[in-house]
C-alpha cells in the first residue's frame, strides 16, 4: 500500500462501483487533501461499504476503540464517511466521492475546493459518468404524464416522496460550486431533496432542513416550475434523494453539454409527444428543454433520441399540447431493483471485484 494517505484513499474510492478516476496531475489528491486530514484519509481508505461498528473496525485495524469511535463520529459530522444502524449497533462505512462525499460538503465548500473540483471535473469526471448503469436516472415531472399512462412507483417523483417517512432539503452543491468559480446559475438553490425511511430523521440535523411531506411536494413543484429536471439514484428501491438538476450546473447533466457525452443519465420510461392540432408553434417548450430535443417548424417536433423524458417542457406549454407517453417496452431498460444490484452491475461493467470493498 502507498505511504501517501490521499493516494490510498483515492485508489480505494476508485475501487468502489461509482469510481473516482485518477488524473495526470493528481488534482484528485489535492481535492481530498482539502477536506481530509492525513489521519482521516488513512482511516477512510481502510473502511468498507458494509457498515461496521467501532469495535469491529478497531479489532480489524488494531486500533483503540475509544479514540476510533471519536474520530469516526467527527468524520460523519463533516460528511467524510457514512453511518447507520446495524444489528450490532451504530456502524460506519466508506461512501463514494460522488454521489456521496462531494455532495456532503455543501455547507463548507469554498472557492478553493470549487476550483479543485472543476479541475478534476474537466480531467476525469467524464470517465465516471460515462459508464452504465448510470449514476442517476430521470423521473418525469408529475403533471407531464398523461392520466391514462401507467406510472410505476419508482418512475414517479411524487410517489417516491409519498413513500418516504422523513423529508429534508439542502442547497444544491452544484450551483454553489459554479457560483464560486464565477458561473452563477439562475435556478433556485434550496431544492436538493433528501429522503429517509426513519421518521424525524432530519429533525436534529445541522445540514438538512427538515420538511413535512407537504413541504417536500411543494419543493418538488417549485423545482419543476423553475425548469429543473428531477433525477434519482438509478435503482427502484430505497431512493434517498431527489436531485433537481440543470445542464448549466449539475455535475452529471453538464456532461452532456460540457463534455459532449450523450449517455450520462438514464432516461425515464417516457418520451414527449406533441398534439399537432393543439400546438400553436410558440416555441415556449424549446426554451425550457435543456437537451436540445425540441424544435419548431410551424409546430413543435420531438427528437426522441435526445429526449430524456423529464417532462419539464410540458409545464411551459401554454395550450397543453405536450404530454409524456410511455416509450415502447423494448426501448426501456428497467433500473436495478436495489442499490446493491446496481453496485454489482456497475462493478462488473468496470471490471472490479465488489467483494474487495464490501
Amino acid at each position: 500500500m502507498t505511504d501517501n494517505p490521499y493516494k490510498a484513499l483515492a485508489e480505494r474510492l476508485d475501487a468502489l462501483p461509482n469510481g473516482f478516476p485518477p488524473t495526470d496531475d493528481g488534482v484528485e489528491l489535492r481535492l481530498l487533501a482539502h477536506i481530509f486530514t492525513p489521519e482521516e484519509a488513512a482511516l477512510a481508505a481502510q473502511l468498507r461499504l458494509t457498515l461496521e461498528t467501532p469495535a469491529q473496525i478497531a479489532a480489524r485495524l488494531g486500533r483503540d476503540v475509544s479514540a476510533l469511535r471519536k474520530q469516526l463520529k467527527e468524520m460523519v459530522r463533516r460528511g467524510l464517511i457514512t453511518a447507520g444502524r446495524t444489528e450490532e449497533g451504530l456502524g460506519y462505512g466508506l461512501m463514494p466521492f460522488a454521489v456521496g462525499i462531494y455532495e456532503m460538503q455543501v455547507n463548507t465548500i469554498d472557492a478553493e475546493f470549487a476550483r479543485l473540483f472543476e479541475d478534476y471535473y474537466r480531467q476525469a469526471f467524464g470517465k465516471m459518468v460515462g459508464i452504465t448503469p448510470q449514476l442517476h436516472r430521470v423521473v418525469p415531472v408529475e403533471q407531464s404524464v398523461r392520466m391514462d399512462m401507467e406510472v410505476r412507483p419508482f418512475e414517479s417523483a411524487a410517489d417516491i416522496v409519498a413513500r418516504a417517512k422523513a423529508w429534508g432539503v439542502m442547497d444544491c452543491l452544484c450551483r454553489k460550486q459554479q457560483a464560486l468559480i464565477g458561473h452563477p446559475c439562475e435556478h433556485p438553490l434550496d431544492v436538493c431533496m433528501i429522503l429517509s425511511d426513519t421518521p424525524g430523521a432530519f429533525d436534529q440535523s445541522t445540514t438538512v432542513r427538515a420538511l413535512t411531506q407537504e413541504g417536500a411536494m411543494a419543493t418538488l413543484r417549485r423545482a419543476a416550475e423553475a425548469g429543473l429536471v428531477h433525477s434519482v439514484s438509478n435503482n427502484q428501491q430505497g431512493m434517498s434523494y431527489i436531485c433537481n438538476c440543470c445542464t448549466c450546473a449539475c455535475g452529471i447533466l453538464r456532461g452532456m453539454v460540457d463534455l459532449g457525452l450523450a449517455n450520462v443519465i438514464a432516461r425515464s420510461a417516457f418520451v414527449n409527444q406533441v398534439d399537432e392540432d393543439a400546438c400553436i408553434g410558440c416555441g415556449a417548450c424549446v426554451e425550457k428543454c435543456q437537451f436540445g430535443a425540441l424544435s419548431v417548424d410551424g409546430v413543435a417536433h420531438v427528437d426522441a433520441l435526445r429526449c430524456v423524458g423529464c417532462g419539464v417542457c410540458t409545464i411551459a406549454c401554454p395550450v397543453g399540447a405536450l404530454s409524456m407517453v410511455r416509450r415502447p417496452e423494448e426501448e426501456v431498460l428497467p433500473p436495478p431493483a436495489t442499490e446493491r444490484e446496481w453496485q454489482v452491475e456497475r462493478a462488473a461493467a468496470r471490471g472490479l471485484d465488489l467483494n474487495a470493498v464490501l
